[in-house]
């Protein structure tokens, strides 16, 4: 058997829609994990120089923002481990395994390992589903931010005042009521929105919410093909190129 050959016997039967999804899973992760982190991180600094100046108005916003950080950091590490034995669970249930090594039987360890796959990918589904959701909340706070910040710019385009129109944290339930000033207002307002500080924290939101999205798409993907995988080892006790 030639190299191109057996490279070829081998592509044939490498599990594509794992691949994709491993790599989609990766990038997906690294964006929402990295972006997150540090628009977490930039909100907080506006919280402090421009919403509140007393500290313990923003102290639980505080103690939150950091927590959300430490479960970034153990979400990432956990998909990267996950994405990688997933990978290798399509792999294991290729035909390429079966065209190399020769015919084998599935044990019932192997269907029982490729169900619990199932079982928890399902469930991360289920799980990011609420993540990627919760992932749009900042997006929407933000992106209603700037839409203020647009009318102030452009008072022709609005016939409310512009001293009217203010991004007012605390009816986001991002500071308690009794916080001061809690809100901006106006041509303050505008000023902090074109700072580099709030336009990066909101691009950063954006692009975690499209990492989460990826991921999403990503264990949709791997719940597919698992569930694919496992359904012909069960009923045909072969591999498959899914």
């Amino acid at each position: 058997m030639g190299l191109l050959e057996c490279c070829a016997r081998c592509l044939v039967g490498a599990p594509f829609a794992s691949l994709v999804a491993t790599g989609l899973c990766f990038f997906g992760v690294a964006l929402f994990c990295g972006c997150g982190h540090e628009a977490l991180t930039g909100t907080e600094k506006l919280i402090e120089t421009y919403f509140s100046k007393n500290y313990q108005d923003y102290e639980y916003l505080i103690n939150v923002i950091h927590a959300f950080q430490y479960v970034i950091y153990g979400t990432a590490s956990f998909f990267f481990l996950y994405g990688a034995l997933l990978l290798a669970e399509g792999f294991y249930t290729t035909g390429a395994v079966r065209q190399i090594f020769g015919d084998y039987k599935t044990t019932i360890c192997g269907k029982g390992l490729s169900a619990t796959f199932v079982g928890i990918t399902y469930a991360l589904t289920v799980v990011w589903l609420l993540v990627f959701a919760c992932s749009a909340v900042p997006v929407y706070i933000y992106f209603n931010t700037w839409t203020t910040c647009q009318s102030i710019a452009f008072p022709s385009k609005t016939s409310a005042s512009i001293g009217s129109l203010c991004a007012d944290a605390r009816m986001y339930g991002v500071l308690p009521w009794n916080a001061f000033p809690g809100k901006v207002c106006g041509s303050n307002l505008l000023s902090i929105c074109k700072t580099a500080e709030f336009q990066m924290t909101f691009h950063l939101f954006i692009a975690a919410f499209v990492g989460a999205a990826a991921t999403l798409v990503s264990l949709l993907t791997f719940m597919i093909a698992a569930t694919y995988n496992f359904a012909i080892l069960k009923l045909m006790g072969r591999g498959t190129k899914f």
